[in-house]
Order: structure tokens, then sequence, then C-alpha cells
């Protein structure tokens, strides 16, 4: 299959309207600065460019980040214009011809954004086996990826991995696809669904079991659309299994309890963030105002406390009393099955 997607990716595929669908689509309802960054980057890597969305954690100065499939590049040019100059990006791609793009604008790209040298490098290998490629434990801040976890073989290895090269306290943000139901071995088998980034694509539930397996306890959902299918073949073939693209974050911290917990602590935001002065959404459910007392669980308190975001909050309560779970935690469907009618989203990656 890792050929297949080889072949997808490096031959087949020449521009982003190759796509047969748009479940890799990217999404142009995005905040002037993440347009003005991608008005950076050289338009050869544009247009090779087959991601969904743009993976745009906040709070990236300085940081050293890891993006996997990085593909021709278009993410890492626009990631290193955050991290600045003392910040650094590295990006893995199996796909030689996206890889020899990527690697071409190096220089460019330092000389655009500034930069005595460059920030960025790119290595060839598999996201399931980063081992190989001799990247140290616990040496990165973040890692993210673009709609390519779907794409591996082996999910349960890139998550291991992950959970392995980052730092205590960093984070996996990545944006992928998935499925409300298991997707049947026939299509997983099928190379044009599966290079179009659906049959590939995790249960959802499969998902949250395999993240807390790999050390990600409390995996948290920031953002979701309802992914839809404008091919009738590929609909008459997969059509009834419903599709979602999400953003996660998965923080590398041990000591996150399996629930949400209550202890009656809370926090402040101070907004201080870069590009968010009023709010600034943890994830789908935490949308903290700044100067406002916000209740949080145990763990959503140590997501803030013991990562990059601690200086941009006040925190209030401590350990001492537990109160039972967190009002309105749960297990359902994390996603919103229809699309709000009003929103002009394109369905894709975000």
């Amino acid at each position: 299959m890792q050929d297949d997607v080889k072949e997808y990716y490096g031959k087949v595929l020449q521009h982003s309207d190759d796509l047969k669908t748009n479940a890799c689509c990217t999404d142009s309802n995005m905040p002037h600065y993440i347009k003005h960054a991608l008005s950076q980057v050289h338009d050869e890597v544009m247009a090779r460019y087959y991601g969904c969305g743009l993976i745009a954690p906040a709070l990236l100065e300085g940081t050293r980040i890891l993006d996997l499939g990085s593909g021709s590049g278009r993410d890492c040019y626009v990631l290193s214009q955050w991290v600045g100059e003392k910040g650094s990006v590295v990006g893995v791609d199996m796909t030689e011809e996206q890889l020899n793009i990527a690697q071409k604008h190096v220089d460019y790209h330092a000389n655009k954004f500034g930069y005595a040298k460059p920030n960025t490098e790119f290595k060839l290998g598999y996201i399931e086996r980063l081992d190989e490629l001799n990247l140290p434990d616990n040496s990165f801040d973040i890692i993210v990826s673009n709609c390519v976890i779907n794409l591996s073989p082996d999910k349960e290895a890139v998550m291991r991995e992950a959970y392995r090269l980052l730092k205590p306290g960093g984070e996996l943000y990545f944006s992928d696809v998935y499925a409300d139901r298991r997707v049947e071995e026939e299509l997983v088998n099928d190379p044009v669904l599966f290079g179009e980034c659906l049959s590939g694509a995790l249960y959802w539930n499969d998902f949250i079991n395999l993240a807390k397996k790999s050390g990600f306890n409390d995996p948290r959902l920031v953002e979701d659309s309802v992914i839809t299918i404008d091919n009738e073949s590929v609909e008459d073939k997969i059509g009834h299994i419903n599709f979602f693209s999400a953003t996660y974050r998965l923080f590398k911290l041990p000591e996150l309890e399996p629930q949400c917990e209550d202890y009656g602590q809370a926090v402040i935001y101070k907004g201080s963030i870069p590009n968010h002065p009023q709010v600034f959404w943890l994830d789908k459910h935490h949308a903290i105002q700044k100067g406002k007392v916000f209740p949080v669980c145990g763990n959503t308190w140590k997501m803030l406390h013991d990562t990059r975001f601690k200086d941009h909050f006040e925190f209030i309560g401590n350990w001492d009393t537990h109160y039972g779970i967190f009002e309105g935690c749960g297990t359902s469907l994390p996603f919103d099955l229809w699309e709000d009618a009003n929103s002009d989203s394109s369905g894709g990656c975000c």
C-alpha cells in the first residue's frame, strides 16, 4: 500500500486539482496572519501541496517542530516563519518527488525570511519508522501532521514514535480524516480511495483508544467538519460511511487522568498569546476569554500549566479536594454530524 501511495502522490498527482475528492482540500477561511504566511511560500511548493488546511498551533516562537508527511514543504515553510530564526522545523516524507521540491527551496525561504541560515531541513523516511532517522528522544516541542497519518499502514507505530520524540509537555497537533465506523478491508485496499485520504481513515473511537495506548491520555478535539464527497464513482463505493476532517491535540503529559476529573480549579487567560488577544481556544469545548475566571478539570489545568502555555495564564486552586467527574464529559461521537447551514466550509481538514 505504501508503494501505491508514493506512486499516487509522487507521479499521479501533479497539482491539487488532480484530487478526485475534497477530503484533502484547503480551507480558504483563514485568518489574515495565516494567509500572509502562505503568501511568502514559493509558488512551486504551493502548487505541489496536497494536504488539508493548515496546521497552525499557537505560540511557536523558538520551538522545534517535526512535520510528519511534509510533502512539498508548504507547512514547514509557514511554520518556519512562526518559530523564528531561533526555532527549527524538520519535515519527513517518503515521496522523493515531493521531498526534492521541498529541499530545492530551503535557501530561498531562509533569504525570504531574513534568516542568517535556514531553520528548515527535510528527511526522506517513513512516519511509522522514525527510529531509522536518528532523531533523539524528547527532542521536539511540537509534532504536526496534515492529513497524512491516515495513509500510514501502521498508525500505532506513528503514535508511539511521536510520543517518544516529544519533550515532556510537548504536543502532537494534527489534522486527519476519521470515519464513524470501521472501514471494510476491501475498501482499504482500493488505491484511489486510500490515496484520497478516505479508506485509510480510522474509526474515531479506535483512534481515541490508540492515542491513549500510546501514552496520550485525554486527546482533545480542536475542530471538525463533515467531509462531502463530490465524486459519484467514489460516493458509490464508500458513501455509506460518514467521514470527518478533524484536528486533535495530544499532550505528552503522563500525569493526565483517563477522564476529566473535577478538583475545583480554574484559570484566567492573560490575553498574551500572539494572534489570540481576546480568546484562546484550547480545544473545541474550551474557549477561554481574557480576564475571566474559567473553571477547568484537572487535565485541562495541567495542559495549560505544564506546557509552553503556562506564562499566559493565572492558575487557581490545587489538588486537595476531588469533586468527581467534570460536568459535561462523555464518550459519544465527538464530531458534528451536519455542517452549520451558515458555514462556508469546504469540508476538508482545517
